[in-house]
Parts: C-alpha cells; structure tokens; sequence
C-alpha cells in the first residue's frame, strides 16, 4: 500500500490542475445557451481519459441527449471489471454576486477548493482519473469510465443511453462518485438514496382578478386558497401528512440534533419538525417541500384577489416508495384537502426511484477497507437524503453487478448552494481510497500491498 500511497500523492497536483481547468467550464446543462459548454467540457473529459491511458475514449450522446464519455482499460486476464460513473455537467451559479469569488474560477480558501462544480460532481471525475494515473493507465482491474452529462437536469436520456451502450458499460462492479463522506474526516459509503416525485398544483377561484375592496370577503383569493392548501402537507407534528407513503429502514448512525443544526444552518429558535430519529426524517421517511409559488412580488403588489396560483410541491421518498404510486397519492391528497370548492389541477411532475444499496459481501468489504485504510478511520454506513435515479437502472440494466455509491462531498461542500466547495484534504484521501479499491479488487493484491 505504501507505493500505492505515494503514487497517488505524486499525482494529485496535477489532478488538481485538471479539476481547476474543469471548474472554468460551465457546464450548466439546463442552460441551452450553454450547449457548446457541456460539449467542452465532454471534451476535456475525453482528454483525461486519454492521457490516462485508455485504450478507446469516445464523446456518446443519444438523440436529445448531452455528451457524455465512454472510455475503457481493458481488464488483465481473470479481472473484474469496474464502472466508474461521475458527471461532468453543473448546475445553474445563482446570483454570481453573492458568491464570494467567481464560481467559474477555482478559489482555495482555507483548505477547500472554491467553485461551482468543484464538489458535484467534477470532484468525482478528478478522483477517477487520480486513481488510474496512479497506477500508471495500467489499473489492476478492467475499467469503463463513464461521464454523464445531463445529471443535473435529470439524466432524462439515461434508460435510452443505457440501452444503446448497454454492451460498453457493462460491469462486475459499478462505483457512482456522486454522493458525500460524514464528516472531512470521516468516510461514508453510501446505503440508500430517497426517491423523488414532484408537481405543479394550480388553484383557481375566479375566471379573471377582481378589485380586493369591492369583492372582498365572500370568496377566498387563489393565494390565501392554495397556501391553505399547501399546510395540509403535513399533520400538526411536522411529519408528512400525505396517505398512502410508506417508510423504509435507515442507516444506524447517530446524527446529534445539534450536527444537523449547525450543517443546515437552523437559525436560533426554529424548531424541527416530524417525529423519529434524524436518521429516520432525512434518509428512511418521505418529505415534502414546496419550491416554488407563482405570486406577484411584494412590490408589484395591486389590491387584488388574484384568479389563480399554482406551486411546486417536492416529495422524497423512502427508497422503497414506487415513485408513481407516491405521486399519486401527492396528486390525490391535494385534489381531496382543497377547500371551498376552487379548482385544483395537478399537472404531470417527475419522478425517480430511490433504492437500498447492498451492506454486506465481498465487494462492500473491499470497499469499506479502502476508505477506512485511506482516512485512517473507520468507515460509516450512511443513508442519503437525495435522490440519484438512474441507480436503480444500473441495478436493473446489471443485475449481477455491485452498485457503490461514494463520494467526495461533505456536510459543508454546499453543492447546488452558493460558495460549493471541496475540502482538499479529503479529496486526496478519496483519491487514495478508490485506488485502492481497485487494487483490492483485483485477483490478487500488487507487490508490496
């Protein structure tokens, strides 16, 4: 190990160049005026792999699809062979003026890398491609590198990806660099992911806005109607109100109230809602969230009853929730619980299936070896509050292989936020990890291992 150890000490300046040079791309892939971006950066993707030494490195995309990388290293004889998953694509900055440096341009502060993307997940691909330079482009095990480019709007060309290279990404194990350790310090393999489903629910009461002096009083404005609405979400406990929901079993990590407070940012005062552990609220049981009201701003505000308005409602999902069948329910409780008789219509939402990732066996133990070797601790088995779909099609499309779910993000990366970042350290500790998974996975350990 200690070769392997300073080979990818060796490499990580270079990788962090790279990921630097990455970071300068702006890969938004929900901005279509940023397509000739996110074919750059599949680009210089490409161009990694290539210097990494791959044998075969192609841009692939599927009609309406974003270009993603394929590459290969083939597998010495009676190897594995590993998929290695990350995305190249980002999301949208935000207000750029309230980062504190340009998110395009990768800052160091304190120890952690600065910049959109720098975390989720083009983290992910530096770490993939520092564990195969490491071993000199002649990794222990076969390897397909696989580098989406549209995860950050849904993956909405995966199945269609999936089975046109179906015979190109298939694999004994698949590692899914998009997730987070538990704390800098501390590794985190990945147990569970929630599901998602979300919709548009629309409230009209009148047929256009009446004056609020002359009309006011007899019927209930579309805004007061559907804010209404919306509180029926969830029981006077906090805890998600919808029938029909069901809860899965979490992870057995303890999660102090006084941790989740800090890392959310609860302000002084608010208290938490639902019932149960932390670990149960975040990762075993549905949430439900409105992201979004169409309503005039305060300071265009007129004195009238609006007509209509319309949210955006989110639920999380247990990761054994049929995704379908929870929005249903969604669907349904908001067309039962509105009052007064307004017109509600609930129009067509997303959903993803979330799923329960293996915790026992030979390449979960390989796995949770390497991160506790790399970090010099221990690992944890932690669930995940977020959603990644398309896990659950790797899981169908290759049935016999081994899905990992690792990470190089934090409790403080704020990916999607303001000011995303990654912390250096751990990264070069996930580095080193997935190196040396690679090289437990392998028939045989290398010399000196």
């Amino acid at each position: 190990m200690t070769d392997l150890r300073a080979a990818v000490e060796a490499v990580l300046p270079s990788v962090r160049a790279d990921l630097e040079r990455l970071v300068r791309i702006r890969s938004v892939s929900a901005d279509p005026a940023r397509a000739d971006d996110v074919r750059a950066s599949a680009d210089a993707v490409a161009e990694l792999a290539r210097g990494a030494g791959a044998a075969e490195v192609d841009v692939v995309s599927v009609d309406g699809g974003a270009p993603g990388v394929i590459a290969r290293w083939p597998a010495p004889a009676g190897a594995p062979t590993v998929l290695l998953y990350a995305h190249h694509d980002v999301q949208p900055t935000g207000p750029r003026e309230q980062w504190s440096s340009d998110p395009f341009e990768a800052t160091e502060r304190d120890g952690r890398l600065y910049g959109r993307g720098v975390s989720d997940d083009k983290a992910g691909v530096a770490a993939h491609i520092a564990a195969l330079r490491a071993f000199g482009g002649r990794p222990p095990v076969g390897v397909v590198l696989f580098v989406e480019g549209e995860e950050e709007i849904g993956s909405p060309t995966f199945t269609a990806f999936l089975e046109t290279y179906r015979e190109r990404l298939a694999a004994d194990v698949i590692v899914v660099a998009d997730s987070a350790n538990w704390t800098p310090e501390v590794p985190a393999l990945t147990t569970s992911l929630r599901g998602l489903a979300d919709c548009v629910v629309t409230v009209r009461v009148l047929d256009h806005a009446v004056h609020s002096g002359v009309f006011g009083g007899p019927v209930v404005d579309a805004l007061t109607a559907l804010c209404r609405l919306l509180a029926t979400l969830h029981d006077d406990k906090g805890d998600v109100a919808v029938a029909g929901l069901v809860t899965s079993e979490a992870a057995d990590v303890d999660y102090p109230e006084s941790r989740y407070r800090a890392e959310a940012g609860v302000l002084d005062g608010v208290q938490l809602a639902g019932t149960g552990s932390l670990a149960d609220r975040l990762w075993a049981r549905p949430a439900v969230s409105v992201l979004a009201i169409d309503a005039p701003p305060v300071a265009d505000a007129a004195n009238i009853l609006l007509h209509e308005a319309r949210a955006k409602v989110s639920l999380r999902l247990a990761a054994t929730q049929d995704p379908q069948a929870a929005l249903d329910a969604l669907a349904a409780h908001l067309r039962e619980h509105a009052e007064f008789g307004v017109q509600v219509e609930v129009g067509d939402g997303t959903v993803g299936g979330g799923c329960a990732l293996p915790t026992s066996g030979p390449v979960v133990e390989a796995a949770e070896a390497a991160l506790s070797e790399a970090f010099g601790v221990p690992s944890v088995r932690a669930g995940m509050g977020g959603s990644i779909p398309f896990i659950a099609e790797f899981e169908e499309t290759f049935p016999d292989a081994t899905v990992l779910v690792t990470g190089a993000g934090d409790p403080d990366c704020r990916a999607h936020g303001l000011d995303e970042s990654l912390h250096l350290e751990m990264f070069a500790k996930n580095c080193l990890a997935e190196a040396l998974l690679l090289q437990r996975l392998a028939p045989a350990q290398a010399p000196g291992a």
